[in-house]
């Protein structure tokens, strides 16, 4: 049985555009506007030190960086929530998961005190935190604000 085909929204105009599974790994781009979509991975990617500035600062999607460590539970209470996000915001937010215990430089250029912490990002820029266990409701009002943000600056 063939893969499923990939529905990907614009990140630029909101376009549900279908991308086929087999060719998920191409460059895609907006069949409307051309704007490249996102065509990777609907897990969270996990960043590290190294791979932070292009998986995050430099990502063309707003992000969501989870900031939580493999012995925190709340932490791992939030990893079905985070996991449900990147799945329905693919293609719209990047989701991104930073062990701080990996990456504790991260945590520190960040202010990260406690766990887990979410970070919202846009154009590179930290827009916006929350910190300690939410429910899903109340981070995807925030994914949606920091969306209608990066619509109205495009």
């Amino acid at each position: 049985m063939a893969d499923p085909d990939l529905i990907r929204r614009c990140p630029r105009c909101g376009t549900a555009n279908r991308v086929p599974a087999d060719k998920a790994h191409r460059r895609a781009r907006c069949g409307r506007c051309g704007t490249p979509l996102e065509t990777g991975p609907t897990r969270p990617l996990s960043a590290t030190e190294g791979s932070f500035d292009t998986d995050v600062l430099r990502s063309p999607l707003p992000v969501l960086v989870d900031c939580w460590a493999a012995w925190c539970g709340p932490c791992r209470a939030l990893e079905p929530v985070i996991e449900a996000l990147a799945e329905r915001y693919a293609g719209r937010v990047r989701v991104v998961k930073v062990d701080v215990d990996d990456s504790p430089g991260i945590a520190s250029r960040y202010g990260v005190q406690g766990i887990p912490a979410l970070l919202f990002f846009s154009d590179g820029r930290l827009v916006d935190r929350m910190v300690g266990l939410q429910p899903r409701q109340a981070i995807e009002e925030r994914l949606e604000q920091v969306l209608a943000g990066a619509n109205r600056s495009t």
